[in-house]
């Protein structure tokens, strides 16, 4: 059986340091990664569906640091052009965590294209991209701790099923999290 969302996400946060940068998609992911494991280094993407992956992207071009972005399926569909712009500029230390539930998690789970034909992992090998699709939590654990240790643009599939974990609200405002998440950039550990 397929897992949840945040199985995949409590795997992220129990494999990362505290170095690494989190950069989570919009809605309901950055609700459950703060739920599990709120830290400085997270960036909740809390508007724009579908640019997780360029913010991810940006912030990966301008520092040494693995960053780490978590997005959805239909926000990659959204924005499916930045996946031949990170192919083609290939951080060593980008990993890129689509979470492929065929569905619009926060929006009501409406069915996404990868229901039926569209394949993320084909699109992403062809636009360059070193990339995987996973359908167990171990077989994610596994990946993400070998992409976390090599020097190689990475992008993992994971396959779960649609489902939204009942999580509150992010309690702190945006502005702070903002001051917060640069804040922990300038002063690394």
């Amino acid at each position: 059986m397929l897992p949840k969302r945040i199985d995949i996400i409590k795997k992220i946060v129990d494999n990362v340091g505290d170095n690494e940068i989190i950069v989570s998609n919009i809605g309901f992911p950055s609700k459950e990664l703060y739920f599990l494991k709120d830290r400085d280094r997270n960036f909740y993407m809390l508007g724009s569906m579908g640019l997780a992956s360029s913010i991810g992207l940006g912030i990966s071009l301008n520092c040494e640091d693995k960053v780490v972005v978590i997005d959805g399926d239909g926000s990659v569909l959204m924005n499916l052009g930045s996946l031949s712009t990170i192919g083609n500029t290939s951080p060593k230390n980008y990993i890129l965590v689509i979470i492929d539930n065929s569905a619009y998690g926060s929006t009501g789970n409406q069915k996404t294209h990868t229901e039926k034909n569209t394949n993320l992992e084909k699109i992403a090998k062809g636009c360059g991209l070193d990339s995987i699709t996973v359908e167990s939590l171990d077989d994610f654990e596994k990946e993400f701790k070998k992409a976390l240790k090599e020097d190689i643009c990475k992008v993992i599939i994971a396959k779960t099923i649609p489902y939204n974990e009942k999580c509150p609200n992010i309690e702190i405002p945006p502005v702070v999290l903002k001051y917060r998440f640069k804040t922990s950039l300038k002063n690394k550990k």
